[in-house]
């Protein structure tokens, strides 16, 4: 069995942390001895959220049986899910910002296997792949303030959003909302990117020649003139209705 040494993108102060808490939480038990120290807990499970490491590999780099990684990680996961900050605690944050960003995520997952086909749900058609919605509210910096519960991949950002009570409460409480375009019609403080709207082509433009990319031809001319434009038969004193029955003059390049 080879182990090689690697990384990843998290601090050490997080990791203090975390294996702070993990002797709290010990102490709470009066557990007594382990076979592996709180900071060494805390690196394993960080390794695997982070990393996808599984069980095994996992047990044979930090010299432990399979099941022992399988409960410390489940105990790891249970510490931090309950240091994690509640909606008010976190709407209380997000009171005391000039705004802050909300926005939905797809955490991958492996494919649920039903037979009857449940798997459906948590199948993303915008991403291509199995995962769970999950909401996600950060300070103008991005710094995290609040994840919510995850629900299935499937779930549009906005429904999940509503099912979370963020749309009703941020409105409440008046904080500004930064969001992209899933969030359309979320209430007054939720600001989204405006859409793109097609232009109304003004009469000069709407007379002006209309290139083709391809060659022209006797068949696809390269230019047109707008239909209730003036023609070669109309005079400045034509009535509208007179000019706007005119017939409509196409003109063609000729080839040199």
């Amino acid at each position: 069995m080879l182990v090689y040494h690697s990384s990843m993108p998290v601090s050490k102060r997080a990791l203090q942390v975390f294996s702070d808490a993990l002797r709290h939480r010990r102490a709470v038990m009066g557990s007594r001895w382990r076979r592996l120290s709180a900071g060494e807990q805390a690196l394993l499970v960080l390794a695997y959220l982070n990393k996808g490491e599984t069980y095994t590999a996992l047990a044979s780099g930090f010299g432990v049986g399979t099941t022992t990684v399988f409960r410390y990680v489940h105990e790891g996961t249970d510490v931090l899910a309950a240091t994690a900050p509640t909606l008010d605690k976190a709407l209380d944050v997000a009171r005391r910002k000039a705004f802050v960003v909300l926005d939905g995520t797809l955490l991958s997952i492996d494919r649920v296997g039903t037979a009857s086909g449940y798997d459906r749900a948590f199948f993303s058609g915008k991403h291509k792949r199995h995962g769970v919605n999950v909401q996600v509210i950060a300070d103008p910096a991005g710094r995290l303030i609040w994840a919510s519960p995850a629900l299935a991949g499937a779930r549009h950002d906005m429904g999940a959003a509503r099912e979370h009570g963020l749309i009703d409460r941020l409105n409440t409480i008046g904080v500004r909302v930064i969001a992209d375009t899933a969030y359309q019609g979320g209430g007054p403080t939720i600001r989204v990117p405006q859409r793109r709207r097609a232009s109304t082509p003004t009469p000069a433009a709407t007379g002006a020649c209309l290139a083709h990319k391809s060659k022209s031809t006797p068949h696809t001319p390269a230019c047109v003139v707008r239909a209730n434009g003036p023609t070669r038969n109309s005079s400045p004193g034509t009535s509208s209705a007179r000019s706007a029955a005119a017939p409509v003059e196409q003109l063609t390049w000729s080839k040199p």
